[in-house]
């Protein structure tokens, strides 16, 4: 995907409007009909000689399953204010959120879990999560300064300087994972996330997203990710949650991901992690 094809490119609302609704594979007509409207409106509006209600923006929203996120971004483009905030995790307001996030991450344990937003960088994390990154990676050197950007856990996974030399069947769980990169890319239309994909794509011995991994006999219910490191192997595969019902772009945008083990033996590992405190 190149950054001209996301729908900041597309400028005007009724740019924006034509943008997202091709991306939707919709016809003027299509639209129009669901958002109880007309062909004629919506084809007024997409050519800038009607101006939209913020009700009818939000009616074409609704129809277009559009994130909040984008959503503001047609208000905006036709003049009026955003319809939905976006506030700080750690607002007053979101304190029961906040609370739910820590009440997860803790019954997660001893199994990691993270919270990230939209691109995949890293929120928060569980002692799970913290004994994980260890082991793989080694603790952080002392006196070292907190990192200026935050984690990205999708950049983590594929660089030779984070987890890839530990991913047993690396290639398998990254063409996964750039797949599901390239569909949040498709659903949210942002230049930011184009580039996260291009960014991902760049590295060296990255797969194609054309690159096909036939099933074999000995294909598992769910994608095992094996880690091994030495002679300690761990295979785990991974829950994503989302909340249910945000009306708020930053509380759309968090996924909360769990990992859980397959073999009795890397329950062990982790249980035995929790116990002493450190891998």
């Amino acid at each position: 995907m190149k950054r001209a094809e996301t729908v900041a490119a597309a400028g005007s609302f009724g740019g924006r409007l034509r943008w997202w609704r091709e991306r939707r594979g919709l016809s003027q007509l299509e639209l129009a009909g669901a958002a109880a409207s007309t062909q004629r409106h919506v084809s007024f509006l997409e050519s800038g000689r009607t101006t939209p209600s913020r009700e009818m923006i939000l009616r074409l929203a609704a129809v277009l399953d559009l994130p909040l996120r984008q959503q503001n971004a047609l208000f905006l483009a036709a003049g009026y204010a955003p319809a939905w905030r976006e506030r700080a995790l750690s607002a007053p307001e979101l304190d029961c959120v906040d609370a739910a996030l820590d009440h997860m991450l803790a019954q997660q344990e001893p199994y990691p879990g993270f919270v990230v937003d939209r691109r995949w960088n890293l929120l928060r994390a569980n002692a799970g999560a913290a004994h994980l990154t260890e082991f793989l990676t080694g603790p952080p050197p002392a006196g070292s300064a907190p990192p200026a950007e935050p984690v990205n856990l999708a950049l983590a996974l594929v660089s030779p300087e984070g987890l890839r030399p530990f991913v047993v069947n690396w290639e398998e769980v990254v063409l996964h994972f750039l797949r599901g990169v390239q569909a949040d890319a498709i659903a949210d239309g942002t230049p930011e996330t184009a580039a996260l994909l291009e960014r991902l794509l760049a590295v060296p011995g990255a797969p194609a997203l054309s690159r096909t991994l036939p099933p074999d006999d000995r294909q598992t219910p769910v994608l095992i990710v094996h880690f091994r490191r030495g002679e300690t192997s761990l295979r785990l595969f991974t829950t994503i949650a989302t909340l249910g019902t945000p009306q708020d772009v930053t509380l759309q945008e968090i996924r909360i991901e769990c990992f859980f083990p397959v073999d009795e033996a890397t329950a062990r590992v982790f249980r035995q992690w929790a116990a002493t405190g450190n891998p």
